[in-house]
């Protein structure tokens, strides 16, 4: 290509551009190649094009024109030197494209302008029963939606980004927001095409592959590389897309690091986390994790949390007096102060990024004792730790309140990690356990304190109020910028003495799952009467900044000691609670509920 001066005064020149994979380079004639660029290109990114889209650089009253046939890079052939205006424009205003950071000066670099076109496209797209939520993704047009056996036909629902664009869902016209006929499900993959058009012709087809298991079943047994006995592997367990983390804090291996030597059993319970990946549907081991100053007792792997390829690991005995992030390791001055350290994939290769403490670390605190991840943020239970401070950023040195728990809250930036917030709850009280469980969404914290005290019921009760033995509590705190702050104090609706309210938390999106597995109103004993304990939980909705208990949930076969709620899990609008107490002996899938003939046999509740 050969561009042209087009205009006076602008401070322009005549250029041979060459197109790399990287950048968009000018030679201009008579210029020392030595000397580095002095003019520089206007360009910038496409996505969403799907036929050409014109764009016209005006400089004064001579326009170049360029056409972008796709996504990706784009460059018009004109040089501009350090101080040059710039305007770039859509050829046919119509387009339904935007251009942003479109107009200014050159600044000694190249523009970096965003084109985006919306035309023919989706703003959202729901599977109808037990179904993940479909997060439709800019550029992304294939979607894979897992679905049970249980579950023989869906309707789609899919709605247009633009008024007045139209669909088709499997061939067939339908109306934005309108749901589909039913489409029988074979088992495997029924892949189903929902294409949208606009007045100008443009189409987009999306192809959701309907993924129906060949069982509701386990179908895959993971085992250490190394088992032995009483190592405990399956204490913790963590799952982000295909990485499976599973720790066995009593495992003795001296190892440290990645993938040591396995067979050396000579430190005890100093613990380990097993990776496995799935291929398919075929799971291998992946790595052998160890912590990076191996000790006895330190229980590595007693919590595990993955993001993605980044893997926190909590090490509740681990005895190192260093405060905040990559301390002294070696020195054991606080005996079970606790330790999280961060594991990052790169490939397939793992490898230890940070070894973090509280940053006031004391004897006994177990930090550690729960870990959530999301992103690159990381919350940390210690609910051993003592300071009878009240929320965000108080008084780390008090150690009035014994055991009234604590949680830090760390973000990553680059490979780095350092705390960005000290968190205690509204009423502080010793014994509390504060962070016993905690749960993280984006900028949402949930904290569970299973042993708080407090009589209130609902949202926002009296806190001071300490009739109710070990009834338990729930906070959340909302991040905004880097500050945190509480947002709200949760009890159960029928609060009683040792209910454990808080044992378990767990968050998707605005939605929080509470258990409350101490809880006995199910078959009808006094709230919270430890005999009983059949266990229940409570499901949490916020609009805007308001929550409100949107759901009270029991086992279908609630009976004495279940301990219903002792474990939630939540993923959009589907919620797994477990019941290790449970007794019956049925196997598999919806057996028999009422045969109590395998005492503590345990059992998982879906809820959609």
């Amino acid at each position: 290509m050969h561009a042209r001066a087009i205009g006076t005064g602008a401070a322009l020149r005549s250029c041979v551009a060459v197109l790399t994979a990287a950048v968009f380079a000018g030679a201009c004639t008579g210029e020392d190649p030595d000397a580095g660029p002095s003019d520089f290109a206007v360009r910038g990114t496409a996505l969403g094009v799907l036929v050409p889209v014109g764009l016209e650089l005006r400089l004064g009253d001579d326009v170049e024109r360029l056409s972008v046939a796709r996504d990706g890079t784009f460059a018009f052939e004109t040089r501009l030197e350090p101080g040059a205006s710039y305007a770039v424009a859509l050829a046919d205003p119509a387009m339904p494209c935007v251009l942003r950071d479109q107009a200014g000066t050159i600044e000694r670099a190249d523009t970096a302008i965003e084109l985006t076109c919306t035309g023919a496209s989706l703003a959202s797209v729901v599977v109808s029963g037990i179904a993940p939520t479909i997060t439709l993704v800019p550029g992304t047009t294939d979607y894979v939606v897992e679905l049970p056996l249980s579950q023989p036909a869906v309707t789609l629902t899919a709605t247009v980004a633009t008024d007045g664009d139209t669909l088709a869902i499997a061939g067939t016209p339908m109306s934005s927001g309108a749901s589909s006929v039913p489409f029988a499900l074979r088992l495997g993959d029924t892949p189903v095409d929902i294409v949208v058009e606009n007045d100008l012709g443009w189409q987009r087809t999306y192809r959701l592959t309907l993924r129906r298991a060949a069982a509701l079943a386990q179908y895959a047994r993971g085992k250490a590389s190394d088992a032995e006995d009483g190592d405990e592997l399956g204490w913790s367990v963590a799952l982000s897309g295909d990485t499976l983390a599973v720790g066995a804090p009593e495992e003795d291996g001296a190892a440290t690091g990645v993938d040591g030597d396995q067979p050396g059993k000579s430190v005890p319970a100093s613990g380990a986390v097993y990776v496995f990946r799935r291929a398919g549907t075929v799971w291998q081991q992946e790595a052998y994790l160890k912590a990076s100053n191996t000790g006895p007792g330190d229980h590595f792997g007693w919590s595990v949390t993955l993001s993605g390829d980044t893997l926190a690991v909590g090490a509740t005995g681990e005895d190192s007096a260093a405060q905040g992030a990559g301390g002294n390791q070696a020195s054991d001055a606080a005996a079970d102060s606790g330790a999280v350290y961060v594991f990052r994939r790169i490939g397939a290769a793992w490898q230890q990024e940070a070894y973090l403490k509280a940053s006031n670390t004391g004897a006994g605190d177990g930090f550690g004792s729960e870990v959530a991840l999301s992103g690159d943020t990381l919350a940390v239970g210690a609910t051993g730790e003592d300071s009878a401070a009240q929320g965000a950023g108080g008084d780390q040195a008090s150690a009035a309140a014994p055991d009234s728990g604590a949680v830090y809250v760390f973000q990553r930036a680059g490979t780095a990690w350092q705390q960005q917030a000290y968190l205690k709850p509204s009423n502080t009280g010793a014994g509390d356990s504060f962070g016993i469980d905690v749960a993280l969404a984006g900028d949402m914290l949930a904290v569970g304190a299973d042993q708080e005290d407090s009589a209130a019921t609902g949202v926002g009760g009296d806190q001071d109020d300490d009739r109710a033995l070990d009834s338990g509590a729930v906070y959340v705190f909302q991040r905004a910028g880097t500050v945190w702050q509480q947002e709200v104090y949760l009890k159960a609706s029928s609060t009683g003495p040792s209910s454990f309210f808080g044992r378990s938390v767990a968050l998707s999106g605005d939605t929080l799952a509470i258990g409350s597995h101490g809880e006995s109103d199910a078959i009808g004993g006094p709230s919270g009467d430890p005999a009983r304990a059949t266990g229940a939980v409570y499901v949490f909705r916020r609009a805007g900044t308001a929550w409100q208990q949107e759901a009270y949930l029991e086992a279908s076969n609630a009976d004495i000691a279940d301990l219903f709620g002792w474990s939630v899990a939540l993923s959009g609008d589907t919620l797994a609670v477990t019941a290790p107490g449970e007794d019956s002996a049925a196997t598999g899938l919806d057996g028999e509920q009422s045969d109590s003939a395998a005492a503590d046999s345990g059992a998982v509740y879906l809820f959609h």
